[in-house]
């Protein structure tokens, strides 16, 4: 008998590990994984989770699936248990923000379970301490701090469908070009220059909401990045240590 929508079909689940990213807010964040491969992040196993029994075989693969909560969309102003916030219709970024379409026909974070999935470039598994084993990804696209409820293998030959059709969310990349002041861009370490150029490449900002001259700003790793743009050229007019502002 189909007991859909009863108490036990609930399903609670709880962080396996978070993750730590140079994202220390949503605004910035590459709209899917892997599209600026120079980003890493480091994957923390929860206490219960750090043995290196359970990374055992991993590093055979060369991309995860990171099975992720979107932390930041929920709702805490109820009384008991807070609740994802979530939209029947969501207006997608590819589609310029005007136009509808169904939440299960989208990516959109605002969703009922508030789920998300990446497919991250596994970079190496750290076990170096074997109480607390890492793993150090790329191209991930996901906020500082973000729990991570799963993670599985990518396989290719069945997870890969290149010739699959992609509906609204065809592959059709525009990137800015990004004028950086050579004297701007000394005040960023040499690691992080050409993940931060390559975010800025992709236009942070939302698809409805482009002003011509406006200045932005952009936090990325201990960095804060004030920028404009004009037509398809990106301006950064300022760039601030955090040290620096605490100092101040």
């Amino acid at each position: 008998m189909c007991c859909s929508g009863s108490e036990r079909d609930r399903l609670s689940i709880q962080p396996v590990a978070y993750i730590r990213t140079d994202f220390k807010e949503k605004f910035g964040i590459p709209r899917q994984p892997g599209l600026v491969p120079g980003l890493t992040g480091t994957v923390e196993f929860e206490p219960e989770f750090r043995t290196p029994d359970v990374v055992r075989g991993m590093e055979d693969f060369e991309y995860l699936w990171l099975i992720f909560g979107f932390s930041e969309n929920w709702d805490y102003s109820r009384e008991g248990e807070p609740e994802p916030k979530w939209s029947k219709l969501v207006r997608p970024p590819r589609l310029g923000g005007k136009e509808k379409k169904g939440v299960f026909a989208t990516r959109s974070p605002f969703r009922p379970n508030g789920l998300g999935m990446s497919a991250v470039k596994l970079l190496r598994v750290d076990t170096v301490n074997p109480e607390n084993p890492l793993l150090i990804v790329g191209g991930a696209d996901l906020l500082d701090g973000t729990p991570i409820y799963d993670i599985k293998p990518y396989a290719a030959y069945s997870d890969a469908h290149p010739k699959a059709g992609s509906g609204f969310a065809r592959p059709e990349m525009k990137f800015l070009e990004v004028v950086f002041p050579e004297e701007l861009l000394r005040k960023v370490s040499e690691e992080k220059r050409q993940p931060l150029i390559g975010v800025l490449e992709q236009d942070p900002r939302a698809a409805y909401e482009k002003k011509p001259g406006y200045v932005y700003g952009m936090k990325f790793a201990s960095y804060d990045v004030r920028f404009q743009v004009r037509g398809d050229v990106l301006q950064v007019v300022d760039v601030v240590c955090s040290e620096e502002q605490h100092i101040k």
